[in-house]
């Protein structure tokens, strides 16, 4: 009976097993016959689903036998509904009508370069984000694309994190979302702490490299980001994504969508938190966002609302790591203080209209507004109450000049204003003339408090011991064109003036009064020829930037000793190709500086460390990047870029405690290297396929030595590295699901010590011999061997 009851099982499992179909098929455009890429295909009840290929095919699986209903929907596109008989014989052919109606992309097109501009610029979309999405900073994001060297305060990819792209450090590179200014009106930097799981509300990211096209705020002196946020989708969707991690990493977030309703309008959100321990001891980070977007999509016009937020507290690793504990313990503190936290909040919003005038015009506009607040909490042993303009306290007989305190240190600032752009492309395609910019005001207050101090003194809690304002307008306006001179031969130029208006007012944190204005107006030429081709497009360029000083530039600083703005003339000139399985992109480019400003060791009036311009410096290499699709399973990637960063002559001032009173010591460089510019940065990735739906990659990351200052000194210096990380994504269409993903990153399988990024000073002391030279480094350790596990469920 026992061998009859496995017998029958057996039979029962294989006709179950031959009742289950498959249906093929491919989604086509349904006038030009182009495949459609990306489709979703889906059967109701049943519960398969699929997306297509880059040639239009499907295939669906483990199907019943009868009848089910396929639908398939693709943005732009009339959904396609159908009751089809299974088995079906054959492949299904579907051809999609294109619905109407105007698409979002023209929202970030006016800042973004096209495939005839001539710059060097790579577009890295949704679906590429999402393999590396398991919670990380943007940063670590986009660690493997040409010439990024990414850095995590932490050590672990969650909280304060950072990246340079050729050299050039976040300041100096410029980001928009959606067009609209992100970089920080003052410090130029961007926060990326403050936008928790913001990668999962992005459609996709335009890096261009070097000055690029006009953009809006700061000056792209190095490189800039354009990120674009999530498009419509035309059919109401939900999506839970959750993950565990090394450190204590956890990370939740829940997407929802309504679709396209009656036609016209959509709404989708998102929720999300990310909480991790950090590999640095103590370096917790709590993060919480939201991103909510309403639309209404006619066929001339599209208005959207964007509202998000992001809200943070994190622990203090700012101070680094000494060298002496490299070997020894990597992950000391030297915060203890249990609240040395930092604590913010930003909110965005947005509101954009895009539409089409007649056939030839677009326009856009957008009004923004940004409300950020927070502080950061720290505790001060034996500080002089001279520090915080202080009296000191007499107890009886004792005079006591300092004591412990914990102060506050308060940011609260609004930024507004509006952006905009009207595109004219001729009837014969040969003409795209766009006509753009915006304006923008900042608002920032920035304040301390002492919220306790062992000797209060005649102090009240909460006493602000500095207060001071600043505002900013910054204004530009630019006109570029693209026109077609012969066949697949573009002349592109692109005129910009910006404008900018900056005052302030108060007692700085050092307790200097900081009271001045400044006022800068900018003209940044851009110029080119492109040459397309057989699948390539030669381009070279010409392009100016300036840029004016930073907040820390003005106010460390005295006022009548301000630097002078910095100017990047750029030159880039390479070829874009693709030819079948292999595309490629291969540049030259030249950054010549004029006054770059750079830290030389130099202090102000109360010791402070400045910036100062110097003459002339310059950037020169050379990068490659590419991939070659092996096979259906295989597909090789890497970049690599080679470059030479110098600058000519500048002198070095060195803090002198040797003698009986405090001096500073001046030394000549020449020829030196530019800081943390490696003259090598490479990547590869390995992508494998061995079955359908399995996702095998392995990622190699090299970057060579960095200098921690200019002086080309190799005792001050960050060592090279070579990291290597494996990802496994597993793709399955469950029975009551849409798609159920696995993804699992193991980061830095050798476990690699490194350090990508750091700082370091020096300074004379009494010696043996008179006085001794003492150098001190600081490094920021990244984790070793760690992972990343997340499942996303979409309903």
């Amino acid at each position: 009976m026992k061998k009859l009851s496995l017998i029958l099982a057996l039979c029962w499992m294989s006709f179950a097993a031959l009742a289950q179909e498959k249906l093929s098929g491919k989604v086509l455009d349904a006038q030009t016959g182009d495949p459609l890429i990306g489709a979703s295909v889906w059967t109701e009840k049943a519960g398969r689903g699929a997306v297509t290929d880059e040639s239009g095919r499907f295939t669906l699986t483990k199907l019943p036998s009868g009848e089910v209903r396929l639908k398939i929907s693709y943005l732009g596109y009339e959904t396609y509904e159908e009751s089809i008989s299974i088995p079906y014989s054959g492949d299904l052919e579907v051809r999609l009508e294109s619905r109407d109606l105007l698409t979002e992309e023209f929202i970030v097109s006016a800042t973004r370069a096209s495939s005839t501009t001539p710059t060097t610029f790579k577009t890295i979309d949704k679906e590429e984000l999402a393999k590396r999405n398991l919670g990380q900073d943007i940063p670590i994001l986009l660690n493997f694309t040409p010439s990024v060297v990414s850095h995590s305060d932490a050590g672990a990819g969650v909280g304060y994190t950072g990246l340079r792209i050729r050299g050039t450090d976040q300041t100096r590179i410029n980001a928009t979302i959606n067009g609209i200014p992100l970089n920080d009106a003052e410090s130029h930097g961007v926060f990326w702490v403050n936008m928790p799981d913001f990668a999962s509300s992005v459609d996709n990211v335009q890096i261009q490299r070097g000055v690029g096209t006009s953009t809006n705020g700061a000056a792209t002196f190095g490189a800039s980001l354009n990120f674009q946020t999530d498009t419509r989708q035309d059919e109401a969707y939900a999506e839970v994504q959750s993950g565990v991690g090394s450190f204590n990493t956890f990370r939740n977030t829940v997407k929802a969508g309504t679709g396209l309703l009656n036609n016209r309008f959509a709404v989708d959100a998102r929720l999300s938190k990310i909480t991790s321990d950090g590999y640095v001891d103590r370096a917790f980070s709590d993060l919480k966002s939201f991103y909510v977007s309403g639309g209404y999509y006619g066929e001339n016009s599209v208005i959207k609302l964007n509202i998000f937020s992001g809200a943070e507290q994190t622990y203090q690793s700012w101070w680094g790591l000494p060298e002496s504990k490299l070997e020894t313990d990597r992950t000391d503190n030297f915060y203890t203080y249990e609240n040395e936290t930092d604590n913010y909040q930003q909110d965005h919003y947005q509101l954009i209209y895009t539409g089409k005038i007649g056939t030839n015009w677009k326009t856009n506009l957008a009004l923004h507004y940004t409300y950020g607040r927070g502080y950061f909490e720290q505790y001060r042993e034996d500080d002089d109450f001279a520090s915080y303009g202080l009296p000191d306290v007499t107890i009886g007989d004792e005079v006591i000049s300092s004591t412990d305190i914990i102060r506050r240190r308060w940011l609260d600032n609004d930024f507004y204003g509006f952006v905009g752009s009207v595109n004219y492309i001729s009837d014969n395609g040969k003409l795209d003339f766009i006509l753009g910019g915006g304006a923008n005001r900042y608002d920032g207050d920035h304040f301390g408090e002492i919220i306790w101090a062992r000797v209060a003194g005649d102090t009240d809690i909460r006493e602000r011991y500095y207060d001071n304002n600043a505002v900013k307008d910054d204004r530009n306006i630019y006109a570029k064109a693209t026109y077609e001179v012969l066949p697949g031969f573009n002349v592109f130029g692109d005129l910009q003036v910006r404008g900018i208006d900056y005052s302030f007012f108060g007692v700085n944190d050092d307790q200097r009064i900081v009271d001045g204005q400044e006022n800068y107006t900018f003209f940044n030429p851009k110029f080119g020829l492109s040459y397309e081709k057989d699948g390539k497009t030669w381009y070279a360029s010409y392009a100016v930037a300036n840029r004016e000083p930073t907040r820390s530039d003005f106010t460390d600083n005295p006022i009548t000793e301000v630097p002078r703005p910095e100017r990047l003339n750029n030159v880039e000139a390479g070829v874009r190709a693709q030819s079948g399985r292999f595309t490629y992109n291969a540049n030259f480019y030249y950054m010549k500086y004029k006054d770059q400003l750079i830290l030389t060791g130099q202090i102000n009036d109360v010791g402070a460390y400045i910036r100062e311009n110097v003459p002339n410096s310059h950037r020169i290499g050379i990068e490659l990047d590419g991939a070659y699709q092996v096979s259906k399973q295989l597909t090789l990637g890497g970049n690599v870029a080679f470059s030479r960063n110098k600058i000519p002559f500048f002198i070095e001032f060195v803090d002198d405690y040797s003698g009986d009173d405090f001096s500073q010591e001046s030394f000549a460089y020449t020829d030196t290297d530019i800081a943390f510019s490696p003259n090598t940065v490479a990547s590869a990735i390995i992508e494998y396929s061995p079955v359908e739906n399995l996702s095998i990659n392995w990622l190699s990351k090299y970057v060579g030595q960095q200098f921690l200052d200019n002086t080309s000194n190799e005792n001050r210096a960050l060592d090279a590295f070579f990291t290597n990380d494996i990802r496994v994504s597993y793709k399955v269409q469950p029975r009551f699901f849409k798609s159920l993903e696995v993804n699992l990153l193991v980061n830095n399988i050798f476990n690699e010590m490194y350090e990508p990024n750091g700082y370091t000073f020096s300074y004379f002391i009494p010696g043996d011999t008179g006085r001794e030279l003492i150098t001190e480094n600081f490094y920021y350790p990244q984790a070793g061997t760690n992972f990343l596990l997340g499942v996303s469920m979409r309903f």
